[in-house]
């Protein structure tokens, strides 16, 4: 029998709603809305003041509690899942870093092989930042994998991968760039542009040929200028694409999130994480890829030129920032972490919205964007402490 969820506002796909009732049927799939009026019979659950909102879709996330996605550890993988929820995140994107050839299709096939039997959040799918980058803004990549695109090394991986490759990040700088673009766009898998020092006009060339995403905007690329664009210029002036955000108040300075929210829109913001191995951990000592790293006061550094090194951010801290630095509204924060990553990713059809039919992934927020509570296939999962 379904029970229905009785609270005070539902972030839908396209409208949000106060007051009524959320069906979730007895296989754990969301049912029908139905308004205030229209009290249904059957149990209902009393969730008074509080928000219902999708879970989140963290598409940029390389580690979590210690592991990390290039270990190539399903077992460090499987606890990255169980932890998620506790982020509010109910799908994710494996998320690899530059390494070499063989490094890289160990990964795929370790994924491969086990992604569907994760106990917490989903896996949707694998996300390769690199190894067609460029050394400028390297940030923490190991120019020593960084190499030319090459389509059959692509095609070697996504075939390791059973597919599971969603999205692929390059330079568009690099020799045949374009045309890679324009090749692995066509096999339904994403392109995204970064850690690049390409002109505007050479990531314009990319977005012609199909790359629709910028990795982690503003870091890891060439920057704005009134007379040369760079890649934040085509991330912001570009038609069709999605520009990746890190919301933990370090890596963008939160006057510049508001700003680039208000230029292009929520359904041109997706929220990520590009959280490392020393996510829900304390301060200290740890590695990215090869590199040593400090984490300290909410950032991670290179320990070698002291850049930043990915994040520890927890996605639904990204929430509750941008709600308090005032740059959108509670409905386009929570559709930048949700629907919005999950169209730029090509996975909307698993994840992301609240719809009748899918499985009854979400959350029970306060009014502040703070999690009290995730959900996944309809049973409760994770309960903030009071």
């Amino acid at each position: 029998m379904s029970e229905y969820i009785h609270a005070a506002k539902y972030f839908l796909p396209h409208t949000v709603e106060t007051g009524g009732y959320l069906e979730i049927t007895a296989d754990g799939k969301f049912g029908a809305y139905l308004p205030e009026g229209a009290r249904p019979a059957g149990d209902i659950v009393e969730q008074p003041g509080r928000w219902i909102a999708p879970g989140l879709v963290d598409t940029h996330i390389h580690g979590l509690l210690g592991h990390d996605v290039m270990d190539n550890d399903w077992a460090g993988i499987e606890a990255m899942s169980q932890h998620l929820v506790q982020a509010g995140v109910t799908s994710w994107l494996p998320t690899t870093l530059t390494g070499s050839f063989e490094q890289l299709k160990a990964v795929c096939s370790t994924v491969a092989a086990n992604a569907g039997e994760e106990s917490g959040a989903k896996i949707q799918g694998l996300y390769f930042e690199g190894p067609y980058f460029t050394t400028k803004h390297k940030g923490a990549q190991n120019p020593k994998y960084f190499k030319n695109p090459s389509v059959a090394e692509f095609e070697a991986w996504q075939s390791a991968a059973n597919g599971l490759i969603k999205k692929i990040a390059i330079a568009p700088e690099r020799p045949g760039a374009a045309a890679f673009t324009q090749a692995v766009a066509a096999t339904g898998t994403v392109v995204a542009l970064g850690h690049s020092d390409a002109t505007f006009e050479q990531a314009k060339a990319c977005v012609d040929a199909g790359a629709t995403v910028f990795t982690h905007t503003f870091n890891g690329m060439s920057p704005l200028s009134h007379r040369a664009p760079g890649m934040v210029g085509a991330a912001m002036a570009l038609d069709g694409v999605t520009d990746e955000l890190i919301c933990d108040g370090h890596h963008v300075r939160p006057e510049v999130a508001a700003t680039l929210i208000r230029l292009v829109g929520p359904e041109h913001v997706a929220l990520i994480t590009d959280c490392m191995r020393a996510g829900m951990m304390p301060d200290g000592d740890y590695t990215l890829g090869e590199f040593a790293v400090y984490v300290k006061d909410g950032m991670a550094r290179l320990k070698d030129g002291d850049s930043l090194a990915g994040s520890v951010l927890q996605l639904k801290d990204a929430l509750a920032n941008l709600l308090a630095w005032g740059a959108a509204t509670p409905a386009a924060i929570v559709k930048m972490a949700t629907q919005t990553p999950a169209i730029s990713c090509g996975i909307q059809a698993h994840c992301g919205s609240i719809l009748p039919g899918r499985e009854a992934d979400y959350l029970v927020l306060d009014a502040d964007l703070h999690l009290l509570e995730t959900h996944l296939d309809g049973a409760l999962v994770y309960q903030a402490e009071d």
